[in-house]
Formats: C-alpha cells, sequence, structure tokens
C-alpha cells in the first residue's frame, strides 16, 4: 500500500457523504459517476473498513464512515481555500517579491524610485538585493532580477531594457598632468583604475569605428568589485577608468570628469530584466517587472538617449 493518503479518493468520498449521493457527488465534481463509486470502493479496501451501507435505492454511512467523513471534510476544504489563496495571489497583485539589482544602479536608480512601485501597489512587498555579483536567481530563491552584463544563453529568461555605454573617464586635473591617451596602446603610460567584476578584469578589449581591435592590461593603484568605488579616486586623479554611462554622467556634466579616447569603444553591454524561465508568473512578480520595464526603458537623467 502506498505511504501517501488516497487524498483523490478521501475527496470523493467527503463530496459523497456531503450530497448523501454518487450521482449528485459526481456532478459536483465534475466526473463520471463510475469514478466516484470506484474512488470509495478503494478507499474501503485501503482501509479495510465499509464506509457506507448500501441498498438497492439509498445508502447509509457506517460508524467509520462518519467519522472519516468530518475529517475528509475538513481536509478537502482546506485544500480548496488552499488552491483558492495561490489563484487568487496569481490574478491579484500582492505578497512578497525578492528582487535582486546591481549595487550602483540600484543604489542610484532603483532604491529612490521604488516607493513609488510600493504606493502604487500596497499589497506587494519587496526583498531587495543588492549586489554586483552575478546571483543564482532559481537557487537563491529570486523572482527577477536586473544584470548588466552581455548575457550568455542561459535558462533565463531575458528582456534588454537599455544600452549602456562606457567610457574611459579621467580628471581634467590628470589629463593635465599625465596626457590624454589616444590610443589604447597609451594606456600603458598610465594609471588604470579596475572593477574586479569585469567578465575579463585582467584584461580590456577596444574596437574603433575601422574595426581595429587592441587588447591592454590595466596597471594601477586601485582595483574595486563597485564601480562607484573608483569615483573618487578618478575625480581626485589618480587615474583612468571605464565607467558606465549611469555612474559618470553627473561628473561629466559637471566637469570633475572627462570622457576619452571616445572613438574606441568597449564591448557592448546592456540592462536586462531577468527572471528564471518556466510557467505562469504570480500577479506581484509580473506587476513589478512591468514597472522595471517602464521605467528603465525611459531616460534616466538629463541627455540621457535610451533609443541609441
Amino acid at each position: 500500500m502506498s505511504k501517501l493518503p488516497d487524498l483523490e479518493a478521501l475527496a470523493i468520498f467527503s463530496k459523497v457523504a456531503e450530497t448523501q449521493s454518487f450521482s449528485r457527488a459526481a456532478d459536483a465534481l465534475g466526473v463520471s459517476k463510475a469514478t466516484v463509486s470506484k474512488a470509495v470502493s478503494r478507499l474501503e479496501v485501503r482501509l479495510g473498513a465499509t464506509l457506507l451501507h448500501r441498498t438497492s435505492r439509498r445508502f447509509s454511512l457506517s460508524d467509520a464512515g462518519r467519522s472519516l467523513a468530518a475529517r475528509a471534510g475538513q481536509m478537502l476544504a482546506e485544500a480548496e481555500a488552499a488552491e483558492g489563496e495561490v489563484m487568487d495571489q496569481a490574478v491579484r497583485p500582492r505578497g512578497l517579491v525578492r528582487l535582486a539589482v546591481p549595487m550602483s544602479f540600484g543604489m542610484g536608480f532603483v532604491v529612490p524610485a521604488l516607493p513609488e512601485f510600493l504606493a502604487t501597489h500596497p499589497d506587494i512587498s519587496v526583498d531587495l538585493h543588492l549586489s554586483d555579483e552575478v546571483i543564482d536567481l532559481v537557487g537563491g530563491g529570486f523572482d527577477c532580477a536586473l544584470r548588466i552584463a552581455a548575457l550568455p544563453d542561459s535558462s533565463l529568461t531575458a528582456r534588454k531594457l537599455r544600452p549602456i555605454r562606457r567610457h574611459l573617464v579621467a580628471s581634467p586635473d590628470y589629463l593635465a598632468q599625465r596626457g590624454r591617451p589616444e590610443h589604447p596602446d597609451d594606456l600603458g603610460r598610465h594609471a588604470c583604475l579596475a572593477y574586479a567584476y569585469l567578465p575579463n578584469a585582467e584584461l580590456w578589449r577596444f574596437v574603433n569605428g575601422a574595426g581595429e581591435e587592441v587588447a591592454v592590461r590595466p596597471h594601477g593603484p586601485l582595483r574595486a568589485n563597485n564601480a562607484d568605488a573608483l569615483t573618487a579616486a578618478l575625480c581626485a586623479g589618480l587615474g583612468v577608468a571605464p565607467q558606465p554611462d549611469f555612474i559618470y554622467w553627473r561628473d561629466v556634466a559637471e566637469g570633475r570628469l572627462q570622457t576619452i579616447m571616445t572613438d574606441w569603444t568597449l564591448p557592448p553591454i546592456a540592462l536586462h530584466l531577468v527572471a528564471p524561465g518556466g510557467g505562469p508568473r504570480p500577479a506581484r512578480v509580473t506587476a513589478l517587472m512591468t514597472w522595471l520595464t517602464a521605467r528603465f526603458t525611459a531616460p534616466l537623467w538629463p541627455g540621457d538617449d535610451v533609443g541609441r
């Protein structure tokens, strides 16, 4: 005998006891009368007890049947309530959503905007995870994530929200003292500040409009696992570094930094909204993903051209 209870037979028996009829139970459950009869007989054989006293026209519950009917009815009601609650959550956006975002982009743009989402969806709560590391969404139990990268093929579903433009930047004082690099080979004579989470942090790759590709090994006084951590060092004139537009835009606009080597570009990356693949998502997750998509496909700072 299976160690698991025969939940289907218990549910059918509960409906028979409730309706006092095999036919009415079959109609209520949307199954045939034969299915109902077989389920009750199967349950009696499994339990080794008579649950119904049958005659040609009617039946009555045995003592064992009355005892089981009460418990089975409670189980069926709880199961129906559990299913209803889950289906309700799938339709109405409420409950917890676990969201992972990169640290700098998250602090700069997601965190300031999140109160707007929470005010619009008062029944949703967000567990926000800020990290520049690539998070295992499935293993970590996350519903969705923002990810800045050139995404490889994976089991995740992904939508590109916006390109991320990267340039080498340096302060005017640094450039006045050390000169302005014009070619990647010039970087061998400069202090290079490195971001640790690049796919290959030991090698900077550049390409120009003519298709020429050059790779250089950066050397300098600072390496960090967060791009914002490099900004103070850049503004203090300690070196040059490739930075994404969402970090450097304000410092460039206000004159603390300058973009350099603009004829050369680094490998393209973008901001993606990713989520585990699989079946339909709960309404709360869909609501957050819809909001993230609308928010981050729109301009985020003066002069931001998301359609470039």
